[in-house]
């Protein structure tokens, strides 16, 4: 048996093991469509809106946050971010209950990131003990009128101290058709929700997008100061929440993104802002990951085409693999199978995606995100 064929078998057994042995990720199962016991008594919720020149699209998010059947006290916090496009008078002038307050952000203290630290103005708005809940809701997200009554139902039913929603991205450009359900089958199997969901699995994650907190466990655990420098903070919260308790995190057709990426550029820096922080600034992480992305999706692909024999077969067999993994994500959004197929050359782009990340930070353009750059130099 050659060399060859016998490196073949790598990508298969990872592609087996991928299948079997990580919470099952690609199925998709974990999502808010179940009935959830309502409690007897709703407690008060506060949204905390950050928003940094979202005027394209912050009318269409807090009419979404406005609208919300929740039978409890409810009321909106908006952080205008320093924005220079009419972001907070635009807010200002939706304000017709009395529901929505709309504050000025300040510059972000020395060790902060923008985006929590204006979460953290918003907390701070909302008073220590005027709420139950917070909801840390991004200002490109649109909700579903019944959304926040699911969320606190199954927080409340299941003892949630954190209960977060991937929100349904945009996929209607033919870059979003390419990249967007990768995008997020990519994420579950970093973060199997099931593993996520499981209170025993040190696992934990969030989507920013959309995070109900119970304040009295964000308190206990030391606050939005806790994680003040994280890039990706969605994720760092969930780890700082789930040591207080039991998170769950689920897909979602309530939560919607209103954000469009019209072509792989605005993808590609969507993904390179934060991949580089994922890997912890670490040159060799980012050689290991990027050599684990060619064997895992680019490998079965060459080995199916160029290979011969017992190679090509074992190639053939972990491209079928992947591509089956990848349709049920597929399915979610709505489109063709045939795509499945493609995911080696996504794959690839991913690796590329990921190596810009690490070019922007080493230039000082880490995490730019709204022209600030944030991550941390080290």
């Amino acid at each position: 048996m050659s060399v060859l064929t016998v490196a073949a078998f790598l990508p298969l057994a990872i592609w087996l093991y991928l299948l079997l042995g990580r919470g099952m990720f690609w199925l998709a199962r974990e999502r808010d469509d179940s009935e959830q016991i309502e409690p007897l008594q709703w407690p008060s919720v506060t949204a905390v809106v950050p928003a940094r020149n979202e005027a394209d699209v912050i009318a269409r998010s807090l009419d979404s946050l406005l609208a919300q059947d929740y039978p409890g006290t409810f009321r909106i916090v908006l952080v205008d971010d320093q924005s220079d496009d009419g972001t907070g008078n635009m807010a200002r002038a939706l304000d017709m209950s009395g529901k929505l307050s709309v504050i000025s952000g300040s510059t972000r203290p020395v060790g902060w990131t923008g985006k929590l630290w204006a979460m953290s103005l918003g907390v701070s708005r909302a008073g220590t003990k005027a709420s139950d809940y917070f909801w840390f809701a991004d200002a490109d997200i649109a909700h579903a009128p019944d959304t926040l009554r699911s969320l606190v139902a199954r927080a409340a039913a299941q003892k949630l101290v954190l209960t977060s929603l991937m929100a349904k991205l945009s996929c209607v450009t033919p870059a979003e058709h390419f990249f967007i359900p990768a995008f997020v089958y990519f994420f579950q199997m970093l973060y199997p929700f099931a593993w996520v969901n499981n209170p025993k699995n040190r696992l934990a994650a969030a989507a920013g997008g959309c995070m109900l907190v119970n304040r009295a466990a964000l308190e206990s655990a030391g606050g939005l100061a806790a994680i003040r420098n994280a890039l990706i903070d969605d994720c760092a919260l969930g780890k700082l929440m789930k040591g207080q308790g039991a998170i769950w995190l689920g897909l979602t057709e309530r939560s919607v993104s209103i954000r469009p990426y019209a072509n792989m550029t605005a993808i590609r820096r969507m993904v390179a802002r934060s991949a580089y922080a994922q890997l912890q600034y670490s040159p060799p992480l980012l050689a290991g990951t990027l050599a684990c992305l060619l064997t895992i999706f680019v490998a079965p692909l060459l080995l199916a085409v160029l290979a011969h024999g017992v190679a090509r077969i074992v190639g053939i067999a972990a491209w079928g693999i992947m591509a089956a993994s990848f349709i049920p994500m597929l399915r979610f959004y709505n489109r063709s199978t045939i795509w499945s197929f493609a995911l080696p050359a996504i794959g690839l782009l991913y690796a590329v995606f990921t190596l810009d990340s690490a070019v922007q930070h080493w230039h000082g353009r880490g995490g730019m995100w709204k022209g600030r750059p944030q991550a941390m130099v080290r």
